[in-house]
């Protein structure tokens, strides 16, 4: 993880290779606090300040680094929560050059998008993981609708919808010890102002932006703080264990609900099935095909009709 935050210095362009270098000898909670320094830099689309400014949160995004370019946010993400960052500490870049996705796919991450992560310093039981998820994904709906947008929705388990084409995507990572989860790494990019032409052509015809919607570019830093509000409110929902008011706001915005899929597990076939709704524990209750009722808790559903 220490090659990437050096990367990161690399990118940034403000250290010379003698100096880089030279950060490799050093401890490791200087290294941390070198990293923090170079996230309140000035940048040039995403404006920290701007973020900050007015931003109603008690926890969430109080501690906030913007970077130019970064492989991961989640990575950094990762080392940060693990060398003096804050709970709710937030890391945002304005473009991401190697991230991944659920299921270890690209993540596709050009300059105009919103690329975000937040640190959870909470002992989240494994069990409660998948729901932390779906929260992430009522609060992105959420804060879209505070910026004008009304129609999207919430494709399990973690892609945001409008129109039936993708804008925004949810990685929830956990860093654990001793099979005890110290950390969560909550991911989320969201498509803002960029043409899609730029992605590659198997995700053009899948992808929209909030430029694209709205019909005209949005102020990325808005949409941040709109999310973060979001998240804060129902992340205490969540931590009062409110799981069945966070359920019923994500049934309402729910994509999933109603549609034949395929249903994709690990180590299984697949297999066409009727979405019936979600569990409490966040699992995906389906109908199959003989009429049996299966919960899918990890995989993915592709959409059918």
């Amino acid at each position: 993880m220490q090659n990437e935050i050096i990367n990161l210095l690399k990118r940034e362009e403000k250290f010379s290779e003698k100096t880089i270098e030279e950060l490799r000898e050093i401890e490791i909670n200087d290294f941390a606090e070198i990293i923090k320094e170079v996230g309140q830099q000035p940048t040039e689309h995403i404006v920290r300040e701007e973020i900050l400014n007015g931003l109603d949160t008690e926890v969430i995004g109080k501690e906030l680094y913007v970077f130019k370019e970064v492989m991961s946010t989640n990575t950094v993400a990762k080392f940060l929560s693990e060398n003096g960052a804050e709970n709710g500490c937030a890391i945002l870049s304005e473009k991401q050059s190697n991230a991944k996705g659920r299921l270890g796919k690209a993540w596709e991450s050009p300059l105009g998008g919103i690329w975000l992560s937040i640190i959870i310093k909470s002992q989240v039981p494994h069990s409660k993981l998948p729901m932390i998820t779906l929260t992430t994904g009522v609060a992105a709906v959420k804060a879209l609708e505070r910026i004008g947008i009304t129609n999207a929705e919430i494709k399990w388990p973690n892609d945001v919808m409008i129109n039936g084409k993708k804008v925004s995507g949810i990685l929830t990572e956990a860093i654990t010890k001793f099979n005890t989860i110290e950390n969560v790494i909550i991911g989320i990019g969201i498509d803002a102002n960029f043409d899609v032409n730029v992605l590659s052509k198997e995700l053009q015809e899948g992808t929209t932006t909030l430029d694209i919607e709205l019909g005209h570019r949005v102020d990325e830093n808005e949409v941040v703080r709109c999310f973060l509000e979001e998240f804060e409110k129902i992340a205490f929902a969540f931590n009062d264990n409110k799981f069945e008011e966070i359920l019923k706001e994500w049934r309402k915005y729910s994509y999933s609900i109603g549609k034949i899929v395929e249903v994709r597990e690990p180590f299984s076939k697949s297999y066409d099935a009727y979405v019936l709704g979600i569990s409490r524990e966040g699992a995906l209750v389906v109908e199959k095909i003989d009429g049996t009722l299966e919960k899918v808790i990890s995989g993915e559903c592709i959409i059918k009709k």
